[in-house]
Formats: structure tokens, C-alpha cells, sequence
């Protein structure tokens, strides 16, 4: 019986998978060109298991003979020196599958002892792939736990030689090379010691730049929804349902599957309906957000690990200003290789996905109010209708409340670092607990000369939409009020709010409407 899989491998005759046959086809054209690559992306990122399905799909030909390899299992003692690491290297050929099956696991293992160093490595390769008619396409996944060992980069350099070598017809080495992990080879100098001049320049250099996309769009999750629709003769809107995932998850794999398989596994079961629905989603999410896993860990480990990630990412998450996005920017490409920020079309930096910033904001506003108990300690009180929905407006007044009587005999609320730093901050780690595992909150910033930072609460099937801005005057103030307006429109949301932030001296804590839009300044 098929499922929905977030461990291991996936393969399509046991798990419920997206059809990656554009992209798989994307990479065979790199494959046939000789191309050597990195697939280098984030942790769970269905990384092996594209290998897998390309390993698959080359064997199709008797044209080509893939050597699907993993670094993962090598203990320390394969990188005592060159010829042990080359001896172990022709080794794992030797015993690979592909290379079995064949009948061409002897030419390897008969090589092994006349290995001494690289060089004599690289002739013993040269004779090896001499006696195969096939084109032999080497596939490494798992090289991130040997990227940073020097006997790993000269092995690199020795294939990078190679490839160049048989360029101009004077080695004979793979057809094609392909390396998966998180870190980009291709810039491995950003894990190497800055004082070891020799390794600045980066062994992989010949690698062309992977620019096939990874995540999943809307119509190839609905893919995978349609198989399971038709498997368990589910009356599903697969179109809509595979839209709200993305909507959360932005097409990262993990993500997709995880909810998926919750809906399944967890919620499903407590339905007297069995049918999804698009709610099903939100509420897959709320169950997410509320566990642990890899990577979630990771996230809280790298924030941890790395202060200047750290500092990044809380500004992203907290700031008013758009960043510009820049692989030059070594945190900014560390974040980026670790899956937390995505590039705008307009190449800003965003968060990849809403769960993540929604995990990410948890864990700041857990930090901030551990380690500042007494600071952000605000006015909390159950502010939800009999109905059961989310009473916006008395959260506002609340709220105005809190700052006015915590920061009111102070010269804070007269700055533009207030609303950049914590005006934002204090009223998330007010509204969390209130939103209490039945709503989400997450940021959209809009430029212009109000500083616009709009905030999109979603509590069960409602939206809000709630504009943070600096007092400028009552021009612009009204420029303001059309430009949410018009954002209100596209959400198709009838009601907007604004907590605005005067800087003047003799200013009132107050509150009014104006049409559809309810306000408070402070």
C-alpha cells in the first residue's frame, strides 16, 4: 500500500510522489552534454532521490552506466592519505551494483593495490573506464562530511584534471560527474580556513551552475494528490488543496509530503467525512509547527551555531526593510544554502516559505522571552468572541494599552528604530499566545514613503491584515489608506487595520475608523 513518505527513499510503486519527469529530463540534457555539476541544496530536499529516479532512467540505455555512490559511510581511515582513499574509492566502484551486475567489478578490484597516490589513482581510472564501452556517469551523493578534508579536495582537483585532459583527447575519465549535498562545491572556499592560501580556489571549478528547480509548483503537487485521489477514491480538489500547500510550503519537498502525510495519517482518521479539504491544510500546519523534526532542528541548531545567521535572520524576520539578495554576502549565502531565504523577483530577500517564518518566529519570540522576562512583558488576556473567532480590534486596543503603559515615560516611541526594532516584535510575541495553535501570522512588506510593514494574521478561515506605519502626516497618511484599500481588495478582505507609531512630542493614544479601515496610534 502506497504513502506518503518523508524518510529514505521514495520510489513511485511505493510512495505517493510528485511527477519529476521535467525535471529529471532537465538533468539528463546536462548528463548527456558531459556536464560535471553539484546538486546542492538543502537538507531533505529530495536530493537522493532525484539521483535515484536519474540512475533509473539512464540504465534505460544500454548507451550509459551510472555509479551511484555515497561518501557517508567513510570512516575517518579512508583520509589517512591518498592511497588509502584511492585504493577505498576503487573499491565502492568495484562493489557498486551497477558495476556488478555488469560484470565489471574485477577490472576495479585489480587496480586497488597499484594505487599509491593521486596520480597512479588517476592511471589506474584511465585504464579502468578504457575497458568499459559504456559512458560511465559518476554520481556522488552525501559529499558535504568530506567537502572540507584536504585529501577530498585533491581528489576533486585530480577529476578536475582529468575532465580537462580529456577535453583535449589526452585522458580518458567519466562522461559525466555529479555531486548532491548541501554545500556548493563549487564555492568551497566558503568552508575553508582563510589563512591556507592554496586552497582558495576551488577544486570544482569546472562544475556549470545547477539551475534546474527543485521545489514543487502547484500543478506537480497536484500530480502526486491525483494519484492518491484516484488510488483511494477520494472526491478531492486536487487543484485547490495542492494550491494551499504550496501556499505554505512554496513547493519544498519535505514540507509538501509532511503535511500530506498528516492529513492522511492523523486527520483523516478523526473525519466522518473522509474527504480532504483545503482546511485540512491549515490545520496540518498547526500540527507541524507543534512537533519536532530534522528540520526544524537544524534550523534552531544553525541559528544557534552561527551568531552572525543569527543577527541576519532576526532582522529579516523583524525588520521593516526589504534586504537585497547577494550569494556575495557570505551569511546571506549561508542562509540561502541552508534553505531559510528565498530571493523576490525583484531579488529581495524573503523567507522560502510561511512555515518556516512561522518556526523562525516562534523560536525568537521564545529566546526574547527567555531571556528578557521582565522587558517584553506585556498585557496577555483571551481576546476570542463567544463564536469562537479572533476579536482584532480588542487586540489592537490592548496592545496600545501595553505600550502606552510600559514605554510611555520614555523617549522610545519617538524614534524610527522603535518600528524597526520592536514595535513589530511586541506586538508578535503579544499576539502569539492569543493565536494559540489556531492561527498564523507572518509579514509582508510593502516600500513607499509611509514604510508600510503589513502583517497577515489567518485565524481558522479569516484574514486579517494589519498595516505598521510611521506617522508622516495626514497626506500621506491617506495615501496610505487607499494603497491598503487596494491590498484589501486583492486579499478580498473587507475590514483593514493600522497600528501606526507618532513620533510627536504631544501625542494621543487613540483610536478611530475611517471607512473600513480601523486605527491606532500611539
Amino acid at each position: 500500500m502506497k504513502e506518503f513518505n518523508i524518510t529514505g527513499l521514495c520510489y513511485p510503486e511505493d510512495c505517493y510522489m510528485v511527477d519529476t519527469t521535467e525535471k529529471i529530463d532537465q538533468i539528463l540534457k546536462l548528463v548527456y552534454a558531459k556536464k560535471y555539476f553539484v546538486i546542492n541544496r538543502p537538507r531533505q530536499y529530495g536530493k537522493t532521490t532525484t539521483m535515484t529516479l536519474l540512475e533509473l532512467k539512464l540504465l534505460e540505455s544500454d548507451e550509459y552506466l551510472p555509479i551511484f555512490i555515497s561518501f557517508e559511510s567513510l570512516d575517518s581511515t579512508a583520509y589517512v592519505g591518498p592511497d588509502t582513499f584511492g585504493k577505498k574509492f576503487l573499491k565502492i566502484l568495484g562493489e557498486e551494483p551497477n558495476i556488478e551486475e555488469n560484470g565489471y567489478s574485477d577490472i576495479f578490484f585489480d587496480s586497488i593495490e597499484r594505487v599509491t597516490d593521486f596520480e597512479t589513482l588517476s592511471k589506474e581510472l584511465h585504464s579502468v573506464l578504457s575497458k568499459i564501452d559504456k559512458k560511465i556517469v559518476l554520481m556522488i551523493d552525501e559529499v558535504d562530511k568530506s567537502c572540507d578534508n584536504q585529501i577530498f579536495l585533491h581528489f576533486l582537483g585530480m577529476l578536475r584534471d582529468k575532465y580537462l585532459k580529456a577535453q583535449r583527447r589526452k585522458d580518458v575519465t567519466f562522461h559525466s560527474v555529479i555531486l548532491a549535498g548541501v554545500t556548493d562545491i563549487k564555492n568551497l572556499k566558503l568552508k575553508i580556513r582563510p589563512e591556507e592560501e592554496k586552497k582558495l580556489n576551488s577544486p570544482w571549478n569546472i562544475s556549470i551552475d545547477f539551475k534546474v528547480n527543485m521545489s514543487f509548483s502547484p500543478p506537480e503537487i497536484q500530480t502526486m494528490l491525483d494519484d492518491y485521489a484516484v488510488s483511494t477514491n477520494n472526491q478531492m480538489d486536487t487543484i485547490s488543496i495542492s494550491e494551499r500547500i504550496y501556499f505554505w510550503t512554496s513547493g519544498y519537498p519535505f514540507l509538501v509530503s509532511k503535511l500530506c502525510k498528516i492529513i492522511d495519517e492523523d486527520l483523516l482518521p478523526e473525519k466522518e467525512n473522509k474527504t480532504w479539504v483545503v482546511n485540512d491544510v491549515d490545520k496540518a500546519v498547526n500540527q507541524l509547527l507543534g512537533e519536532t523534526n530534522t528540520i526544524f532542528d537544524d534550523i534552531s541548531k544553525n541559528l544557534e551555531n552561527y551568531k552572525d545567521l543569527f543577527i541576519f535572520m532576526k532582522s529579516v524576520i523583524f525588520g521593516v526593510n526589504e534586504l537585497d539578495f547577494s550569494l556575495h554576502n557570505l551569511v546571506i549565502n549561508r542562509a540561502y544554502m541552508y534553505g531559510f531565504i528565498d530571493k523576490t523577483e525583484g531579488k529581495k530577500i524573503k523567507i522560502h516559505n510561511k512555515i518556516f517564518e512561522e518556526m523562525i518566529t516562534d523560536y525568537y519570540v521564545a529566546r526574547i522571552q527567555t531571556d528578557n522576562l521582565n522587558k517584553y512583558n506585556l498585557i496577555n488576556q483571551p481576546y476570542i468572541r463567544d463564536n469562537g473567532y479572533l476579536d482584532l480590534k480588542n487586540i489592537l486596543l490592548k496592545f496600545q494599552e501595553a505600550v502606552r503603559e510600559k514605554y510611555s515615560n520614555t523617549d522610545v516611541l519617538k524614534s524610527d528604530e522603535f518600528l524597526e526594532k520592536d514595535l513589530r516584535l511586541l506586538f508578535i510575541m503579544f499576539l502569539k499566545p492569543i493565536l494559540n495553535g489556531y492561527g498564523f501570522c507572518f509579514k509582508e512588506v510593502q516600500t513607499g514613503a509611509e514604510k508600510r510593514l503589513d502583517i497577515v494574521v489567518v485565524f481558522k478561515n479569516e484574514k486579517f491584515i494589519i498595516e505598521l506605519k510611521l506617522w508622516k502626516g495626514e497626506e500621506a497618511h491617506q495615501a496610505g489608506l487607499a494603497q491598503l484599500k487596494s491590498y484589501m481588495k486583492a486579499e478580498s478582505v473587507k475590514e483593514g487595520y493600522m497600528l501606526i507609531m507618532n513620533k510627536n512630542k504631544n501625542k494621543d493614544f487613540k483610536d478611530w475608523e475611517e471607512e473600513d479601515i480601523f486605527c491606532v496610534m500611539m
